[in-house]
């Protein structure tokens, strides 16, 4: 890939390899692409030098892309796609211009609020037969109890101890997707990439669904960046999102024995804090979610013991 696609004559580097221009120079398009690429990089938990790899450009030019500055070549915004896992159309922000039906249905759409949003997905899968949200319409709600969040949140050690109270089996889904790959985590996206993880990924909640119907499911932080898996959790689980402050993520990351988030502690900092803006308002559609930093273990999980048993109408 040539190194002057991303190229604009006449601006001069900046500290971090990017080209200085200054905010009222910068075209509307090209930042509010910049922003959408930031955005999707950050729900999907990769660092910018991982996307450049996978995108097979170098990092300056992808850090031009994202400060709205340079004019990208239709063919960069395809590789830059294909590694952040999106159509075209997503990344430039016309999905919903692509034929007169989604023309009509987003003018339907647009200036709704979110809980209208909200019951209006759940209405479409009602409709296509995907499933719905799950407890509508007075329905008991499911008792597969499924926990999302950041890594560091609490998920396998607050599950284990929820399934063991509950009698429930405690399924770790990361680790169900090892079985089905037949190799580790990081195996996977190093040898396949991420596309095949988020396929295993979809296998393994899938799995789950069909096999267990009282579970408590660890989810993987990044459940989250596949709208279809995603979808199918909401639809069949009772989902909770653990949340948890940035240093505390860190700090039980590193308990855990993964000393990796720790070096150049400033930029993991700052790389976790962008993951959980861009993954944030995909956890809040859990129904319930619960603060881990607030208190100790244990009245954490007395907490999160009630919150469930009273959503799932148990008996103390």
């Amino acid at each position: 890939m040539s190194s002057t696609i991303l190229h604009t004559p006449g601006l001069a580097p900046a500290a971090d390899g990017a080209l200085a221009e200054s905010d009222d120079d910068k075209n509307p398009f090209l930042v509010a692409l910049g922003d959408r690429v930031r955005a999707l990089r950050a729900r999907r938990g990769m660092t910018r030098k991982a996307v450049a790899v996978a995108a097979d450009v170098s990092e300056r030019h992808l850090a031009n892309l994202e400060y709205g500055i340079g004019n990208a070549s239709i063919l960069v915004l395809l590789q830059v796609a294909g590694a952040l896992q999106c159509s075209l159309a997503e990344l430039l922000g016309d999905v919903t211009t692509s034929s007169p039906e989604w023309l009509l249905i987003r003018e339907l759409l647009e200036r709704r609020d979110e809980d209208t949003l909200r019951r209006v997905r759940v209405a479409v899968g009602e409709l296509l037969g995907t499933g719905g949200a799950n407890a509508q319409r007075g329905a008991a709600r499911s008792t597969r109890v499924a926990l999302v969040g950041l890594r560091g949140a609490g998920k396998s050690t607050l599950g284990q101890m929820l399934a063991d109270d509950l009698g429930y089996p405690f399924v770790e889904l990361s680790r169900e997707i090892e079985k089905f790959a037949g190799c580790s985590i990081s195996e996977i996206q190093g040898l396949y990439g991420q596309n095949a993880y988020r396929r295993y990924e979809r296998r393994a909640l899938e799995e789950a669904i069909q096999i267990y119907p009282e579970a408590v499911i660890a989810t993987p932080g990044g459940i989250v960046s596949d709208a279809a898996t995603f979808n199918q959790l909401l639809s069949h689980c009772t989902t909770v999102w653990l949340q948890a402050e940035p240093e505390d993520h860190m700090k039980r990351v590193a308990a855990q024995g993964d000393l990796r988030p720790m070096a150049a502690s400033r930029e993991a900092m700052e790389d976790l804090k962008g993951i959980l803006a861009g993954r944030a308002a995909f956890y809040s559609k859990a129904e319930f979610r619960l603060d881990t930093s607030a208190q100790p273990l244990e009245p954490t999980f007395a907490a999160l013991r009630t919150l469930v048993r009273q959503a799932l109408l148990l008996a103390d």
